[in-house]
């Protein structure tokens, strides 16, 4: 298969593809000409690696991921541990969004939104 085909069929665009490659996620074999021919094996490894990005994992957690998809006398408990600290930075980041909206919930039902020049919502931007 060609990029252009590869691309279609795992919903990934040619230049993640190509950044895959540059960073040696993937390595599609090259014809003659130099152009890349990738295998079936390179269509999992892409929707993988795509499936993996759509769930937040950062690249070099897709990196360790695939390396313990390929191993097979890999332990579960270690696809369990990325997974589980990919869950925990989730958990927090939720946390931290919703104090954000908590925060700017009051501030927003704090403003009169009027003519006037006082507002807290700069007021509290402004506090050092």
């Amino acid at each position: 298969m060609n990029i252009g085909e590869i691309s279609e069929r795992t919903g990934l665009p040619a230049k993640t593809i190509r950044y895959y490659e540059d960073i040696g996620l993937i390595s599609p074999m090259r014809d003659a000409n130099g152009y890349r021919n990738f295998a079936e094996n390179d269509a999992h490894k892409l929707a993988f690696l795509g499936r993996a990005r759509t769930l937040g994992f950062s690249i070099e957690d897709c990196r360790t991921l695939l390396a313990l998809y390929e191993d097979q006398s890999r332990a579960s408990a270690d696809v369990k541990h990325v997974a589980t600290e990919h869950l925990r930075q989730i958990e927090d980041k939720i946390a931290q969004l919703e104090s954000m909206r908590q925060t700017l919930r009051h501030l927003v039902s704090a403003c009169a939104g009027d003519n006037r020049p006082d507002c807290p919502i700069l007021s509290d931007l402004a506090k050092s």
